[in-house]
């Protein structure tokens, strides 16, 4: 797969297979990385990988609390900015009707939200998720930075054959996380990537994107 085709198809698969994904593959993906770009080459990010019965373990905590009603633990960084005016608030809307269109969930549900965060909380029946961490000390650079180490491993997870699911989420059960992998203090949670092979006989989501032409100017060319 070359990198075009990896970056076609990558998208957040929200229904993976029980098929295990073998540790090797993930220590392969991890690996190559390590090259992704990092200003200063602080390399911010840690990752804690978690499978097997840890992680059913922290699914059944994660999806008892949401099933509750459980408003989660105070976040520590905000998921969107408030006041999301046009054209940004037009895309999350028409992405998010699509989205709650494919799990089956209809907008007006009054238990909508104790469905999507249950879901979530079950990581979509992904075998292995990612947590990404990052020291408290770091800047918007590094978070900056977080974030293209992680879409690194995403592609080379599709380079794999495999796919993700990126859950800001999971900052919401951010204790319940922490006290699973044992982060300390120190460490702040950016977000969790499910990680497994797509379930068959499931509704495929491709959300829409904004033509380039209204993302990119170019000067001089």
């Amino acid at each position: 797969m070359d990198v075009y085709e990896a970056v076609d198809s990558r998208r957040a698969v929200r229904a993976f297979s029980d098929e295990p994904v073998p540790r090797e593959v993930l220590e392969r993906v991890l690996t190559a990385a390590t090259r992704a770009p990092s200003s200063g080459n602080l390399q911010p990010w840690h990752l804690y990988v978690v499978t097997g019965e840890p992680l059913a373990a922290l699914k059944r905590t994660a999806t008892a609390r949401a099933l509750a009603g459980d408003p989660g633990d105070e976040r520590e960084y905000p998921m969107y900015p408030d006041g999301l005016d046009s054209p940004y608030l037009d895309r999350f809307a028409a992405a998010a009707a699509q989205r709650y269109a494919s799990l089956g969930i209809q907008r007006d549900d009054p238990d909508r939200p104790r469905k999507i965060a249950a879901l979530n909380a079950e990581a979509f029946g992904a075998p292995a998720v990612l947590f990404c961490y990052l020291d408290r000390t770091m800047g918007p650079g590094q978070w900056a930075d977080a974030g293209m180490y992680l879409q690194t491993v995403m592609l080379l997870l599709r380079a794999e054959g495999l796919h993700s699911c990126p859950q800001v989420m999971w900052t919401v059960y951010r204790e319940t996380v922490g006290r699973a992998v044992g982060a300390d203090d120190g460490l702040v949670l950016f977000c969790g990537v499910s990680v497994g092979f797509e379930k068959d006989g499931v509704p495929r989501l491709r959300t829409g994107r904004a033509d380039m032409t209204e993302t990119v100017s170019f000067i001089g060319v």
